[in-house]
């Protein structure tokens, strides 16, 4: 199922950056939502591949499928086939393809794919394992000479912090501001799409903050990646205090998935332990 995955998210991310490479136009879905033909055409790359597996598709670009059907799906392919359209428009690189396996509404399984990069992020039951310069070979290659993933386990001085580009606001400020009084410094660091818990995944960042809306495609195959790595998905809770979420408390319960409502909670992700 990994590989099928891996073969679509880099077929897709070939389809995305031959539109990257030339003008395109941008339309507005209903929620004001950007959504280009590299959305269209990776959705279509991808969903037409997942049909070979035994498992129900919900993508982004076809979430009309109503939770009357969805609730009995216990295990399902969670898909955004363009996570970070607002930066792939911006043309700043920092835009993934996301495909997820979720079972009993827990990502068992993730393949993230950064395509201006050519890097692959993979998370399953056998670990987290990060790959680079994927295209052109087969997924054996890829996985044989992919490096494994760990989170950081341990807070860094100063903390490294990584954040929303487009939706750092107010609360998020706040959120950091207890973590500097907590532990004196913080290194704060933005960044787009599903990236920043690939980055909290591989190590070379220690929490990131969400208090911002996200939809359930957007996160669930990092999701996936971040707990194969050892760390954590978080639901945000304004009463327990920031430093609360370095070791990973569970007074607070993980991100969950398949809902009624497609939207997540605000939420943390953590590598401390």
């Amino acid at each position: 199922m990994i590989e099928t995955a891996i073969q679509a998210a880099l077929k897709a991310g070939q389809a995305i950056l031959e539109i990257y490479a030339k003008d395109f136009e941008v339309e507005f879905k209903a929620d004001e939502s950007p959504l280009t033909s590299a959305d269209k055409a990776a959705h279509h790359i991808i969903v037409e591949a997942l049909a070979s597996t035994p498992y129900p598709v919900l993508s982004e670009e076809s979430a009309e499928v109503g939770f009357e059907e969805r609730c009995g799906w216990t295990k399902y392919w969670l898909v955004d086939p363009l996570d970070g359209t607002k930066e792939f428009i911006k043309k700043n690189g920092e835009f993934t393809v996301n495909i997820a396996l979720i079972e009993d509404g827990v990502p068992v399984a993730g393949v993230v794919y950064v395509p201006v990069k050519d890097t692959l992020y993979v998370g399953s039951g056998k670990g987290a394992q990060k790959a680079t310069e994927c295209a052109g070979k087969s997924v054996e290659e890829i996985l044989a000479t992919a490096a494994v993933c760990s989170v950081s386990g341990q807070a860094q001085t100063p903390l490294r912090v990584v954040a929303s580009k487009s939706h750092c606001n107010d609360e998020t400020r706040r959120f950091i501001a207890e973590l500097e009084a907590e532990f004196g410094a913080v290194d704060l660091v933005s960044s787009g799409s599903s990236l920043k818990l690939c980055m909290v995944a591989e190590g070379s960042a220690d929490l990131y903050p969400r208090i911002a809306p996200t939809m359930e495609w957007d996160t669930a195959a990092a999701h996936a990646v971040v707990a194969a790595a050892g760390g954590r998905v978080f639901q945000y809770d304004e009463t327990v205090a920031a430093v609360g979420y370095r070791t990973g408390t569970d007074a607070v319960a993980d991100v969950a998935y398949n809902k009624e409502n497609l939207l997540n909670p605000y939420f943390v992700v953590t590598g401390l332990r």
